[in-house]
């Protein structure tokens, strides 16, 4: 296989579908999310034949436990992505409404409408429900997509791109809307990333070594998040029962995802009525602390048994651990608290807790990130639970989308104008 040739074809293929795709109505979109979810149902069977084989030959090439638990598609998790697909086709379609419309001196009436993106590339790993997720949020939106899963979960990946394909053919769109790319020879995703004239937008869902090699060879622009260093801060005029619920669930909730605290951040005068506890809930659960002198000594004398924490080094500070591993620092005022987050954060999710209203709008205003919250939980960071439905990832970049993104974040937005006969004099 020539991967040039095999991949500009796809590119020139998506690029005619997206013209289709993006001028057909609602109703046609949501027959084709309807008919995908139907065939994924039909065809359980042998996605769980093909997934088999995928999860069976990680297990053999030694892949971690964690990745292949990631990898593997349950009758339930087949069932989910039929209900995801459902979701998206109940979700309002955002392609042509028009907003901020308003009427000129001159008389004319301007506004701006949602218009698809176009093509839309897509890099991920392990998961193969991120195959359905993308079809179904890229399809509503308008746009056509190049998706490109991880060579370890190829075939299932391939299998639930036939559903996909089906899906189209029942709605009468394109099937090239939705291609699962057929190789997986890493140069493939090179190509992708210099297709700048068949490809809008770039989407990578992975590890950090997936997502630095994209942003060092991509030639398009790019919806994308690298670290997710996430922290909770708690103001010393904070609801202690509330910091220590939402300090336990932003770590333990939850480990190996972007929006999972990483770093805790703790008010001097209020550190030895909340550390103490929050070391015991930690220790039961097997989190390993990783303190600052002030924090390591309120910790280590509430630690049960042969408990310990650790020193906390410079790295510890950035470290995206991903893992049942915490950094935890006692700050004198909100300012070193906000300081250490623009030093050390990586603009994905920040929270405080506090009773204090003028701190929670100083907070809200000053702190740089794509998610900022007050009196609540880190892993609230997610499409789902922002009410967009679904998201197809997490943007910390300034520019189009930014947080998570949605069906909303795959379009974007042109100038309308609305006359009846004027010239400009």
């Amino acid at each position: 296989m020539d991967i040039g040739q095999y991949m500009h074809e796809l590119g020139r293929r998506a690029r005619e579908a997206s013209r289709l795709v993006g001028k057909a109505d609602t109703a046609t979109k949501n027959r084709a999310l309807l008919a995908m979810a139907g065939s994924i149902r039909r065809e359980r069977a042998r996605l769980a034949d093909a997934n088999g084989v995928d999860a069976a030959a990680a297990r053999a090439a030694g892949l971690e436990s964690a990745l292949v638990d990631r990898l593997t598609l349950t009758e339930k998790s087949i069932e989910s992505m039929a209900q995801g697909l459902e979701q998206v086709a109940a979700l309002p379609d955002p392609v042509g409404s028009i907003s901020e419309l308003k009427e000129q001196p001159s008389g004319i009436k301007v506004g701006r409408m949602r218009v698809p993106l176009g093509v839309i590339g897509i890099v991920y790993e392990s998961r193969p429900n991120v195959t359905a997720d993308a079809a179904a949020l890229c399809v509503k939106a308008g746009n056509a997509c190049i998706l490109r899963g991880g060579s370890e979960a190829m075939r299932s990946n391939q299998a639930i791109g036939a559903c996909v394909r089906e899906g189209l053919r029942e709605a009468g769109l394109p099937e090239a809307a939705v291609q699962v790319v057929e190789t997986a020879d890493r140069a493939a995703v090179g190509e992708l990333l210099r297709m700048n004239d068949y490809v809008d937008i770039i989407v990578p869902r992975g590890g950090k070594p997936l997502i630095e090699r994209v942003m060092a060879e991509s030639r398009i622009p790019m919806i994308k998040h690298l670290d997710g260093v996430c922290h909770v801060y708690i103001d010393d005029r904070a609801d202690v029962e509330q910091a220590i619920r939402i300090a336990d669930n932003a770590k333990t909730q939850r480990y190996g995802v972007c929006n999972t605290m990483e770093t805790l951040l703790v008010h001097a005068a209020i550190a030895p009525q909340v550390l103490p506890r929050l070391a015991r809930i930690y220790a039961e659960k097997g989190v390993e602390l990783r303190a600052d002198a002030a924090a390591a000594a309120l910790i280590g004398r509430a630690l049960p048994g042969s408990a310990t924490v650790t020193a906390a080094t410079e790295e510890d500070w950035y470290a995206e651990y991903l893992a049942p591993i915490l950094a935890v620092r006692v700050v004198r005022d909100i300012d070193q608290a906000m300081a250490h987050i623009a030093q050390y954060g990586s603009q994905h999710t920040d929270a405080i807790v506090t009773e204090d209203r003028a701190r929670a709008q100083r907070f809200l205003r000053e702190v740089d990130s794509s998610s900022v919250l007050v009196n609540a939980s880190t892993r609230f960071a997610d499409g789902f639970e922002y009410g967009l439905g679904a998201e197809i990832g997490i943007s910390t970049d300034k520019l189009h989308a930014r947080g998570p993104v949605g069906l909303e974040g795959l379009t974007s937005q042109k100038y309308v104008v609305f006359g009846t006969g004027q010239v400009r004099t």
